[in-house]
């Protein structure tokens, strides 16, 4: 599946002439742009890429970079960046596929996504991969995207502030099912407020503790790349991690962190308010960059340069240990943040599976979903989760499949696409 992920995003990104990298400033120009609604769809297209960064920003950006440094040394920081470059032309294609082939739902809602492009854009015998997509990701959205993120959430809050696991999955459900009574508009303006506020946060707080480490940046970042191609030799309560485990370990928590290539980004950025498919996928690309370019590095950083990665601790744990070994309290912010990322993984997440969910069984089946994302929540605060782990990223693999094949069969029409974009751009410039 790694090597499907990157290869596909190699392929799209040399295919779209790096137009993703080329762009990206042209990208945050109509990021801030996008802030009102114009066009077609129903949410700003600001909006669907807060909603799409919602649920990308979770656990992974936290729990999934200690993890990929413990099991595959400084080197897998590398790797993830690698991931995130090549995962931007996926992100951009996804988007832009979406948009193209979106439909308008018998509510008057847009709606779009892989089960879409594939319906839309692909001969009638391909039409079987959309219904596998839906059957995926509406099941995998329960474990990646609701159980997985209270159980991390009541654990931190546990361990920090001895708040029981029961009340954290209550308090947890009751604002989930709040926000999720508004549909789709309510979920984008609370993600609008609560992601920039909190991706800021941890940013001010992360960049403050670089600075106070400031002199052991270039070490760390010599660490790093050398680390990605010799691995990494046994050291205090590190066991060591060859080459081969830098890569795994940094590709999959890359992918886990910034989503490129699994399809559920482009279910947001289908609701978008554009008239042009290329916009909406110069927008959606900034999602990975954000992630994993700018948090996840942030993340690593402050772990590395800290010098804790060798500590023998894990996941949220070596986190906590590394915020909180340079600042006071820097492991009550850790526990915070994690339970902010989270809540909002939770709702961006509830939208992906209702929109699978109404592709298989109609508008009718909506609201029953909503009911059993919600009942789920505490479940997951209250239980042991290493096996739903297991199957979510096993059926996070299987949604990636369909979604995979159709972007490199419907690759010619991306490229077409951004290609009379660029051309209609330059002309009337």
């Amino acid at each position: 599946m790694l090597i499907a992920i990157l290869g596909t995003g190699a392929f799209l990104m040399f295919g779209l002439r790096l137009t993703p990298i080329r762009k990206i400033g042209l990208g945050f120009q109509l990021l801030w742009q996008g802030r009102t609604a114009k066009g077609e769809g129903d949410i700003a297209p600001f909006n669907a890429l807060m909603t799409s960064l919602a649920a990308t920003i979770g656990t992974g950006n936290i729990a999934g970079v200690a993890t990929a440094i413990f099991l595959g040394g400084p080197g897998a920081l590398f790797w993830m960046w690698c991931t995130a470059l090549v995962g931007m032309a996926t992100k951009y294609a996804e988007a832009v596929c979406a948009v193209q082939y979106r439909e308008t739902d018998e509510r008057g809602m847009h709606v779009g996504g892989p089960m879409y492009y594939i319906k839309n854009g692909l001969p009638k015998k391909w039409a079987w991969l959309g219904t596998a997509f839906a059957i995926f990701g509406a099941i995998a959205g329960f474990g990646i995207g609701n159980s997985v993120q209270a159980n991390s959430v009541a654990d931190v809050l546990n361990s920090s502030f001895h708040i029981p696991h029961w009340l954290t999955g209550l308090t947890l459900m009751t604002l989930v099912g709040l926000v999720l009574i508004g549909g789709i508009k309510r979920i984008s303006n609370v993600a609008a407020k609560l992601v920039p506020i909190m991706a800021t946060g941890y940013l001010i707080i992360g960049i403050t503790i670089l600075i106070l480490n400031f002199s052991a940046i270039p070490q760390a970042l010599e660490l790093i790349i050398t680390n990605a191609f010799t691995g990494t030799a046994a050291q205090g309560g590190f066991a060591g991690a060859a080459v081969w485990a830098a890569i795994r370990f940094g590709v999959a928590r890359g992918i886990f962190s910034n989503e490129a290539g699994l399809g559920s980004a482009p279910i947001a950025h289908a609701a978008a308010t554009t008239n042009n498919p290329v916009k909406q996928g110069l927008v959606a690309m900034l999602g990975t960059f954000i992630d994993t370019l700018i948090i996840c590095t942030i993340t690593g950083l402050v772990i590395i340069t800290s010098g804790v990665w060798i500590s023998g601790e894990n996941g949220a744990s070596l986190s906590s240990l590394a915020f909180s070994s340079t600042i006071s309290g820097g492991d009550y912010f850790v526990a915070i943040a994690l339970s902010l990322f989270a809540f909002s993984t939770i709702l961006g997440w509830s939208y992906y599976g209702e929109r699978c969910v109404e592709y298989l069984f109609g508008v009718k089946a909506i609201i029953p979903f909503r009911v059993l994302w919600v009942v789920v929540i505490p479940i997951g605060a209250m239980s042991q989760l290493n096996f739903i782990w297991l199957l979510a990223d096993t059926l996070n693999a299987l949604m990636a499949l369909p979604n995979l094949i159709a972007l490199v069969l419907l690759a010619p029409v991306v490229f077409k696409l951004t290609q009379e974009f660029f051309l209609n751009n330059n002309k009337s410039q």
